[in-house]
């Protein structure tokens, strides 16, 4: 009794090992997603669930049954049928019994290939396909589920179902296993004592719920992820979508000041951004090499000093090595516009804005610089929080980078601003939105 228990124990044991290795491919993770899938897919499916327990009934076939507690054939075509539906369950009882057969134990082909279909007439009767998902290894809750106010019929008697259907599975082994002439493998047979029979239906509910409570956990914890990644895709195009109306309205201002007194002018600037709109409608990702981001700053600065003239200058000092780094698009222009906007067209003589780039110890270090009237030191402990432009970097870089990134804004009133950034050389989180 004491092996008995151990080998039923080891059994469990093994089906949970099975289970959390199994999932551990993220191809896997997105087969145990999809609720609809074609029949490639569901053979694909069924060969995964092949390769995890077709080597335990063979090893338990040629081994002589010196490692009885390895042979899930049962539990792993049951599996197949309720996860995969009756096509994948049959494919998969199919040649998980072949090991058996070759043993002479020639009613495990049409009995394994019966369970598979099985679980998958379970899995069509489920209203909902999530509720597959939920089976639970306690039986009692599965049955209680039925009494639950506000909860669908349908659904609860599915959940009873379930408990009743693989008692009656595994019934039906042990029927077979004794009266069919090549006798059926199972670690206990028809009147042996009443704990052994109890134990080893335990065992047999245990070794198919375990593993569907497994699969369940990785399954939402990827759709956590997904729903995660989808909502910062969201959020990052909602802030980009700010910046682009925002540049558009500065400029058309600009434009709209130039028709009366130099129309030619107006002309030119609209050729310009014609342009650098043309070039963000072609470039839809969240990154792109740090020089495509400086080649804008130059097509929006031409724009710009048309309308300041020679009271605005530009610089700029770029490492060769930082040059195809990868930076949030449209990360520079915000910071250039409020460096004209708030620190340069306040000033009579106007001003220039310096633009630094160097790649350091695996990070890309950026700077705006302008000599400017600055920012008073009232209001510099919260400029980050406030203004369209700064806000809005800084948002972007928090949701692409989450801590692993710095900016600092310096300013010295009568002397200008600097704005810093640093960033890792490392591919973020979140690379573009398809």
């Amino acid at each position: 009794m004491k092996e008995y228990v151990i080998t039923l124990l080891v059994k469990v044991g093994v089906v949970a090992a099975i289970a959390s290795f199994g999932v551990r491919s993220t191809a896997v993770q997105r087969m145990l997603q999809r609720e609809e899938r074609t029949l490639a897919q569901r053979l694909r499916l069924g060969l995964w669930f092949i390769a995890l327990f077709l080597p335990g009934v063979a090893i338990r076939v040629f081994t002589r049954t010196n490692y009885p507690a390895l042979d899930l054939g049962l539990e792993g075509s049951l599996l197949a049928g309720i996860t995969g539906g009756y096509v994948c369950g049959l494919f998969t009882g199919i040649l998980v019994a072949i090991p058996a057969m070759w043993n002479g134990e020639l009613a495990a082909l049409p009995f394994f290939a019966m369970v598979g279909v099985g679980g998958g007439l379970l899995r069509d009767s489920a209203a909902d396909r999530e509720d597959i998902w939920r089976f639970s290894p306690f039986p009692d809750v599965n049955v209680f589920r039925i009494f639950q106010p506000g909860r669908e019929l349908r659904s609860a008697v599915l959940h009873a179902s379930f408990t009743l259907g693989v008692v009656a599975v595994e019934f039906l082994r042990q029927v077979l296993g004794r009266w069919t002439p090549p006798k059926l493998f199972t670690l206990a047979h028809w009147g042996d004592p009443w704990p052994v029979l109890a134990g080893l239906y335990v065992s047999t509910y245990l070794c198919i719920t375990i593993p569907l409570k497994v699969w369940n956990s990785t399954r939402t914890e990827a759709k956590l992820e997904e729903q995660q990644r989808l909502l910062m895709e969201a959020r990052l195009q909602a802030l980009t979508s700010q910046i682009n109306p925002h540049f558009l309205f500065n400029t058309l201002n600009s434009i709209s000041t130039l028709i009366r007194i130099n129309p030619e002018q107006a002309r030119s600037m609209v050729t310009r951004l014609a342009r650098i709109m043309r070039q963000r409608l072609r470039n839809q990702e969240h990154f792109a090499p740090l020089r495509e981001e400086l080649n804008f700053i130059e097509d929006y600065l031409s724009i710009e000093v048309m309308r300041f003239g020679d009271k605005l200058r530009f610089l700029k000092h770029i490492d060769p090595l930082a040059s195809d780094m990868l930076v949030p698009s449209m990360l520079l222009q915000p910071l250039v516009e409020n460096s004209i906007k708030h620190g340069i067209s306040g000033k009579i003589d106007g001003g220039t804005i310096t633009l630094r780039a160097k790649r350091t110890n695996d990070r890309l270090v950026i700077e705006v610089e302008d000599d400017g009237v600055g920012i008073p030191e009232a209001e510099l402990s919260n400029i980050l929080d406030k203004g369209i432009g700064v806000t809005n970097v800084k948002e972007r870089l928090k949701v692409l980078y989450n801590q692993d990134y710095r900016m600092l804004i310096d300013s010295q009133p009568g002397r200008g601003t600097r704005i810093e950034i640093e960033l890792p050389e490392m591919q973020p989180r979140l690379r573009a939105v398809s």
